[in-house]
């Protein structure tokens, strides 16, 4: 039987594991998935490496995408929401 629901309307955030990754490589996987999301798309990185801390928010500041950092026990997690630029 097939089902009739419509799976379409829960949209999981995209995640890009970039733990380990050092500078550029976080910013360098980021710029390269986000450029294919509709503005208002949800993307999680997460790093490890410090650089990330200044890095991965200048490159949102510079492209008009909102960035948020939270600090967890297994090392940075950024939210960022797509922009129009």
């Amino acid at each position: 039987m097939a089902s009739i629901g419509c799976s379409c309307l829960t949209i999981s955030p995209e995640v890009i594991d970039a733990r380990g990754l050092k500078c550029p490589l976080p910013v360098l996987k980021l710029e390269k998935r986000i450029q294919n999301l509709p503005a208002g798309s949800v993307l999680t990185v997460l790093a490890t490496d410090p650089m990330a801390r200044i890095d991965i928010p200048l490159y949102c500041r510079q492209h008009a995408h909102g960035c948020e950092l939270a600090e967890t026990e297994a090392g940075l997690r950024f939210t960022i929401v797509a922009g129009s630029a």
